[in-house]
């Protein structure tokens, strides 16, 4: 029994062990290179939240997604937010009574809703997250904490948190505000005085100085997120993107953040390590809408959205590429350059805002001052002065959401009137096409399809015969169902190069 065909038993055991310890030295280094690439990865800090866990950390056991604490708080809430919430007692959610909705996100939902305690009108936002998921969790609690650092007469303040009966979702409780900025912008008839684009730029810039002297960077600034009470008071809103920074620690961070219309250069082109600089921009973009009337910068995709950059704002010097050194810089560096004109496109704005407007906007985010340094400007230290809040006109509830609602059902009526117009031949009804203000994508909403139809190209341009090659792209460009925005010189330079 000991032996099958000659073989003794435990030989190939000790064959294969033998074997194991025979294995040549580049093997091991291999392995141990590959030991040293997974323990890297799993100690990176990104700034953001990992996207490993650490082995330890993953073999914790998940808390119970129902259990509360002593307090009443769901005990995964305790567990990443206790010391903001502490101090706090949960509120129940049939102590309020939802309205209306009046604000859809990416990861939430806000609602008007009147606190039946206290008969009070309230904003109620619903968090979209996974409470079993350890890095969701984390996430919906920085804005928990972001908010309890925070407290500001523009930075809207998160008065509680609303928890279910079962202790499996979460709303946050905050003052209710009339308006948003984007919203008042698109509205009938509506054009901002001197003075009255002063008094909003005053209240965004002082929120912005008091967020980043608490090491907080919003990530997010645009209209809709700017939110006005009926006394003028400006509050900065959905610090759901925002996230700690130390201006003394460069730490790794996403650069898939900013809506669209309102994100800066540096990161367009893959910067992970950035700083006030990209409030500053999403700001500069603000103030030269609210003299405009309308968005300045409204880019479709990432592509569209930097050649817009570029061509108001002067494509970047040769030492900015040197010193970045970012990681779309190869795809996106224009062959010639543009001329910066923005004191040219917006001669008609006031001669004060025009320093501000440059600055804000530099395309080097180390050029870009400080919300302090803004506030200082020439803009708001001659006449006409910022007026006060309270002499700002009174208009009805108006926001983002509203504006919406109010295009798709312009759409939907002309979408009618035109197919009545085609059987009775009766004169179409025109609907007034909005030159002014509007609605802004969400951030994170585009998809990356034209930088990864260009990186195609780029591998394609490597393997391919050129006849081969532009008629791959013209299929890519079908299959994308988008415009095919690239260089064909440069695709053509690479392919030639390379082949």
């Amino acid at each position: 029994m000991g032996c099958v065909l000659g073989t003794p038993a435990g030989a190939g055991h000790q064959r294969r062990r033998r074997r194991r310890s025979e294995k040549p030295d580049g093997a091991a280094d291999e392995a141990n290179n590959a030991v040293r690439v997974r323990e890297k990865e799993r100690n990176r800090h990104t700034g953001d939240f990992p996207g490993t866990l650490p082995a330890a950390e993953r073999r914790k056991p998940r808390l119970d997604p129902c259990a509360v604490t002593q307090q009443g708080w769901p005990s995964w809430l305790m567990a990443v937010a206790g010391e903001a919430i502490g101090d706090w007692t949960p509120r129940r959610a049939n102590t309020f009574e939802k309205l209306a909705k009046i604000g859809q996100g990416t990861y939430s939902n806000v609602y008007k809703a009147r606190d039946l305690v206290t008969g009070k009108i309230v904003a109620l936002k619903k968090v979209r997250f996974d409470n079993l998921e350890p890095e969701s969790v984390k996430f919906m609690a920085r804005e928990i904490l972001v908010l309890r650092r925070l407290d500001h007469p523009n930075v809207v303040k998160l008065e509680g948190l609303v928890t279910s009966r079962m202790s499996c979702s979460l709303y946050l409780v905050f003052e209710y505000m009339e308006h948003d900025l984007a919203g008042l912008a698109a509205g009938q008839g509506v054009k901002f005085t001197e003075p009255q684009v002063k008094c909003f730029m005053k209240q965004l810039l002082s929120g912005l100085e008091h967020c980043h002297s608490r090491g907080v960077l919003h990530r997010d600034i645009k209209g809709s997120n700017l939110l006005i009470d009926n006394e003028g008071i400006l509050k900065i809103a959905d610090f759901g993107l925002a996230t700690f920074y130390d201006p003394k620690i460069k730490q790794a961070m996403t650069s898939r953040v900013v809506t669209l219309w309102y994100r800066p250069p540096e990161l367009l082109l893959g910067a992970t390590v950035y700083g006030v600089g990209i409030d500053l921009w999403s700001a500069g973009c603000i103030l030269a809408e609210l003299l405009a009337g309308k968005p300045i910068m409204p880019g479709r995709t990432e592509v569209e959205q930097l050649h817009k950059i570029f061509k108001l704002c002067g494509s970047p010097s040769e030492e900015y590429w040197r010193k970045y050194r970012l990681p779309n810089a190869t795809i996106f560096k224009p062959q010639q350059p543009y001329k910066r004109c923005i004191l040219e496109t917006y001669k008609d704005f006031p001669p004060s805002s025009l320093p501000l407007i440059e600055t804000l906007l530099a395309i080097d985010p180390d050029d870009r001052c400080t919300a302090s340094a803004a506030l200082n400007s020439e803009f708001f230290t001659t006449e006409p002065y910022a007026c006060e809040p309270s002499s700002l006109p009174k208009y009805p509830p108006s926001k983002e959401l509203d504006v919406k609602l109010r295009d798709e059902e312009a759409r939907r009526q002309k979408a009618l009137n035109g197919k009545a117009s085609a059987v009775d031949g009766a004169k179409k009804v025109r609907v007034r096409e909005r030159g002014r203000a509007v609605p802004a994508p969400e951030a994170n909403a585009e998809i990356q399809t034209n930088l990864d139809v260009i990186q195609i190209c780029t591998c394609l341009c490597l393997s391919s015969s050129w006849p081969h090659l532009v008629l791959l792209l013209v299929l890519i460009s079908y299959s994308f169902k988008t415009q095919l925005t690239i260089d064909i010189d440069r695709l053509k330079k690479i392919h030639f190069m390379n082949n």
